[in-house]
């Protein structure tokens, strides 16, 4: 393969991953927008849920979802409400600029994902889970991405 269409290539797998990101926001200002609601989107879920039950009383989603889902909704407060709003708006704000080729977006998107990358590690300290390990490498993905982008983009 020359060097244009490894380019070519490797900006594919950039704009893929920055689409990712923006997905990955607007779902974070959705769930914020969820947890404002709460005590409805728990209506809505019992109901869902409850007709599902009626179908099939061994529903494993259905069942694990009534088991869990009020524990998540009861631990779910404000300050989840606003980072939430915070973390996706901030991301979705860099990936347009990303998107736009603005110069000052690439140093300013490695920074700010380098924090959340740090803020990720810290919490999995706490939960264990392995969805912040798999976000976490998504981002080191995305950031070595941005990285060769930005190299790219600033000899143009």
């Amino acid at each position: 393969m020359n060097l244009k269409a490894n380019e070519k290539y490797i900006h594919r797998i950039f704009i893929l991953g920055i689409v990712f990101k923006a997905f990955d926001s607007i779902l974070e200002i959705l769930a914020g927008v969820a947890l404002l609601f709460k005590g409805t989107l728990e209506k809505l879920a019992e109901v869902g849920i409850q007709n599902e039950l009626i179908q099939d009383p061994h529903d494993f989603v259905a069942t694990h979802l009534q088991h869990w889902l009020p524990a998540i909704l009861t631990r779910s407060s404000f300050f989840a409400t606003i980072y939430l709003f915070c973390d996706g708006g901030i991301k979705i704000f860099l990936v347009i600029g990303l998107l736009r080729n603005k110069l000052w977006a690439y140093p300013t998107v490695i920074s700010v994902f380098t924090l959340f990358i740090i803020y990720q590690l810290y919490r999995y300290t706490f939960t264990h889970s392995h969805v912040l390990i798999f976000l976490t490498l998504i981002d080191i993905i995305v950031i070595a991405l941005i990285w060769h982008e930005y190299q790219f983009v600033k000899t143009k």
